[in-house]
């Protein structure tokens, strides 16, 4: 290979969710805007903002010089220290998120504020269950693992941590109750939901954990009544709500937060990821005022080293006004609308296209073999031997300049929030080519 920058990588580090031999990274130089640049000079549209968190795009300098004015001042004191910086971001979240919810508990990441929102679910509701949904993913902790549904879980499931309980996805195109509409689905996911509850003993259930809004288990969009009866259930029960906004926060669905769709207000609010746009790591847990005062004479028996973070805190600040100032909320609406326009053509071309879920910035498509079984192109947590059709297209993605999220017969459409009209008809003419491999499997 004779590239030094490669081989230290693959000699030295260990990369995410799969074997470390036979890897062949892109070597990363420099991003702007929605472009990443490899070292030899070839750009790559970035369609998926990375991992689904680059809501501001690439290279923003703002960022750059918040983040160095504030290591000027003071880089790190430890969370029991306030900071001027801490204190104006819990007031800007409380100020953008929804309802009553008003005071932030600072981690690491997505993966740290579900730890952490379990936790706290338990100590406050002194129930020890907690129901997710089996096409879910909250994180590679194992806490967050546990409550997740993704089969990425499965080789650590005999050590999983215990009292999670998992209920079907509201997911029309493929209804576990073959349902007509939409409505009637989300009707029947939520009965199925407070059948669990009574069988599962609602005395003993502190907590359910839902996305905001459908991620990297296929986007599946909410019917318009379903989180509605979500909250419902949880007040008739005494259940607190945790919405994990991580990848759908801050933009990303053209809303701030993907409950804002739905109306409702989450007990708990996870997020991470477009709160700093990846630019620094820093995840957030903010509570009702209910919840936070009843912590103001119990002990929160919560703690990180590095919660409330300044440099990260500064990070997230200076990206929060970006997203207002340059109106990104309301461009990710208006594009996705684009895309959703776009994509219904494609139908029309690919016989493998057999469904696109999308809120805002936050899309998928699904592949399918024929549109009238619905037989994916490649099956759900397929095996290495079934994933010829994936690997393909991954590939072929890549070599006409673009990354994004492809996933069993998923492709994903995230691009940034200030992505150009013209750069999603560049990412759509790659995906519309790259789809011509996935036809090829059409029965």
């Amino acid at each position: 290979m004779n590239n030094p920058i490669i081989e230290n990588n693959l000699d030295f580090t260990l990369f995410s969710w799969g074997k470390q031999s036979g890897l062949n990274p892109i070597n990363a130089h420099y991003a702007k805007g929605s472009y990443v640049y490899d070292r030899e000079g070839k750009k790559y549209l970035d369609f998926s903002s990375q991992l689904m968190n680059v809501n501001i795009g690439h290279g923003n300098q703002r960022i750059t010089e918040a983040v160095a004015n504030q290591m000027r001042e003071l880089s790190y004191v430890y969370p029991g220290m306030a900071t001027e910086v801490r204190g104006l971001l819990g007031k800007k979240l409380a100020e953008i998120t929804p309802g009553n919810l008003t005071k932030t508990f600072f981690t690491l990441g997505g993966a740290e504020a579900i730890e952490n929102a379990i936790k706290l679910a338990r100590i406050y509701t002194k129930r020890h269950k907690i129901i997710g949904h089996y096409r879910s993913y909250h994180g590679a902790t194992y806490g967050a693992m546990s409550v997740g549904g993704d089969p990425r879980k499965f080789p650590i499931d005999a050590q999983a941590v215990g009292g999670f309980v998992h209920v079907e996805n509201p997911y029309f195109y493929r209804c576990p109750w073959n349902s007509s509409s939409e409505e009637e689905c989300g009707e029947r996911a939520a009965a199925h939901l407070e059948r669990v509850i009574k069988f599962e003993n609602p005395d003993a259930i502190a907590a359910i954990v839902f996305e905001g809004e459908s991620g990297s288990s296929g986007c599946i969009k909410y019917p318009p009544m379903y989180l509605e009866r979500v909250r419902k259930i949880c007040d008739k029960y005494g259940i607190l709500f945790i919405a994990d906004e991580t990848m759908s926060g801050f933009g990303r669905t053209g809303k701030m937060f993907g409950v804002d769709h739905h109306k409702v207000v989450p007990d708990v609010m996870c997020m991470a990821k477009g709160l700093t746009s990846g630019y620094l790591p820093l995840g957030a847990m903010v509570v009702t005022d209910t919840i936070a005062n009843h912590f103001n004479d119990t002990p929160m028996t919560l703690g990180l080293t590095y919660s409330a973070h300044p440099t990260a805190c500064a990070a997230a600040l200076e990206n929060i006004k970006i997203i207002q100032e340059e109106n990104l909320v309301t461009k990710a609406a208006q594009t996705g609308q684009y895309i959703e326009m776009q994509i219904s053509k494609l139908k029309e071309k690919h016989p493998s296209l057999g469904d696109f879920r999308n809120t805002g910035l936050l899309g998928c498509i699904e592949l399918v073999k024929n549109k009238i079984s619905k037989e994916p192109t490649t099956p759900w947590n397929a095996k290495p031997n079934e994933m010829e059709a994936t690997v393909k297209m991954a590939a072929k993605i890549r070599a006409l300049g673009m990354f994004t999220f492809v996933r069993w017969n998923w492709i994903f459409v995230a691009p940034p929030l200030n992505v150009s009209i013209e750069e999603v008809d560049e990412g759509l003419e790659i995906i519309s080519k790259t789809m011509e491999i996935a036809d090829q499997y059409c029965n």
